[in-house]
């Protein structure tokens, strides 16, 4: 099982802006072979080390990660984050 974690600061930390990329990125689910399960958080503690959203999704193994990152629906989420995010995302990517 591969678990696939993103965390993302946008520019706009607004309630609705929240939701809006939150809504974004649930909207994957179903969507990519392979995508067993897709979690978004919001983050409730400010902090500043802090992230605004959390991505957590887990994946068989790494070939699905691979065929996911290319996939034209993440590609979709992709287009949009680079839209709204303030600063490159960080991932970290686990094998269990």
């Amino acid at each position: 099982m591969i678990t696939h974690l993103v965390f993302f600061r946008l520019k706009d930390t607004s309630p609705g802006s929240l939701e809006r990329t939150k809504s974004v990125l649930e909207g994957l689910r179903g969507k990519v072979p392979d995508l067993l399960s897709l979690e978004v958080g919001v983050n409730i503690v400010e902090q500043s080390r802090a992230y605004d959203l959390a991505l957590i999704t887990k994946f068989p193994h790494l070939a699905a990660l691979d065929a996911y990152q290319v996939h034209p629906e993440h590609l979709k989420v992709v287009a949009h984050m680079g839209e709204v995010l303030r600063e490159p995302s960080v991932s970290v990517d686990f094998e269990s």
